[in-house]
């Protein structure tokens, strides 16, 4: 826990591939930042579902979960999230059963309903089954009665084993107001997108909050929130450090996806003002400064959401960099 803060900070990565890396080199930078972050007190590092995306190498999250569960020791891992409509329950039941067995205590099942992807990507993902996410609940509800077959209103004629029995935390992720009704429908945690959905933040976590139900998995709310942070030593470095995020955010406006950019010096030789201005919508809630700004703007933030945990997400193109950026919000 946060000594400044009095509340937990957790890492969100989805293992950035960068211009002129590697998919190896962006899991074995994503180890890395792990272990530190578990050196230096965070309590959680989630992995996030994305696909047919240039800049980011944890599309298959669960194996990607394992491989740094297996290199830490202490930090929960989990995912932030796997989108459930792109698979059968049971494999998520099993795959997370199986995290579960391995790692036991540690492991976290969070779970979104967005493809993570474009519309041909995800026709691909889901082949035959053809989910929208508009049933959602009703996969929700068949995952929990995989893992806790006492939840399910008729017999199940096929287990999950691994899984069946084991208690893995569930979490509802959001970046609108549906998770978060759900979430506080079936009073489990929920955890917010605020890190690309900043206008929707606050009247989101305040729906959950309250409209949340006590249940056997919670007697009060527990919402966690996504911020990006771009950390360095001076204002000036981190400002020239985040341009590689605003390219990132560009390239998506534009659909010229590509790898993680390289900082530049000069934002304005690169976007026009309507660029700018969706762009300032969207990583509204971005962070970026040296430790006193950051420090004032996170406390500010915290303030606003009420949230009961803060993850960092950091688009940072030098893995050295990406690092000192963690370290410093860890050490605020």
């Amino acid at each position: 826990m946060n000594e400044t803060f009095r509340i937990p900070l957790s890492v969100l990565d989805v293992s950035p591939i960068v211009e002129g890396g590697s998919v190896a080199e962006s899991l074995g930078n994503t180890l890395d930042l792990a272990r530190h972050a578990e050196k230096w007190g965070y309590n959680r590092y989630w992995l996030a579902e994305h696909h047919n995306a240039p800049s980011i190498a944890s599309s298959a999250t669960s194996i990607v979960i394992g491989h740094v569960a297996a290199g830490t020791s202490t930090i929960r891992v989990g995912s932030g999230g796997i989108m459930l409509p792109n698979h059968a329950p049971l494999v998520i039941a099993e795959q997370f059963g199986t995290l579960e067995s391995l790692f036991p205590g540690r492991i976290d099942l969070g779970l979104g309903r967005a493809p993570g992807t474009d519309g041909l990507t995800a026709a691909a993902l889901r082949g035959s089954r053809r989910s929208n996410g508009h049933d959602f609940p009703e996969q929700l509800a068949e995952l929990r009665a995989f893992l806790d077959p006492s939840r399910a209103e008729v017999g199940m004629p096929v287990r999950a084993i691994p899984g069946e029995g084991l208690n893995i935390p569930i979490w509802l992720l959001g970046s609108s107001d549906f998770s978060a009704m759900l979430a506080a429908e079936l009073g489990l945690p929920f955890a917010f997108a605020g890190h690309f959905s900043p206008n929707f933040t606050i009247p989101a976590m305040n729906l959950y909050r309250s409209n949340f139900k006590p249940s056997e998995v919670l007697d009060k709310p527990y919402g966690m929130v996504a911020v990006n942070i771009v950390a360095a030593d001076t204002d000036e470095e981190a400002g020239y450090l985040a341009t590689s995020m605003q390219q990132l955010f560009l390239s998506f406006i534009r659909n010229t996806r590509g790898p993680l950019p390289a900082p530049v010096r000069n934002m304005d030789q690169l976007w026009s003002e309507q660029e700018k201005a969706a762009l300032q919508q969207q990583l509204g809630s971005s962070i970026v400064g040296g430790p006193e700004t950051v420090r004032g703007k996170l406390k500010r933030y915290m303030e606003a959401t009420q949230a009961d945990e803060i993850m960092v997400a950091a688009h940072i193109f030098d893995h050295q960099a990406r690092l000192r950026s963690y370290e410093i919000v860890a050490g605020l």
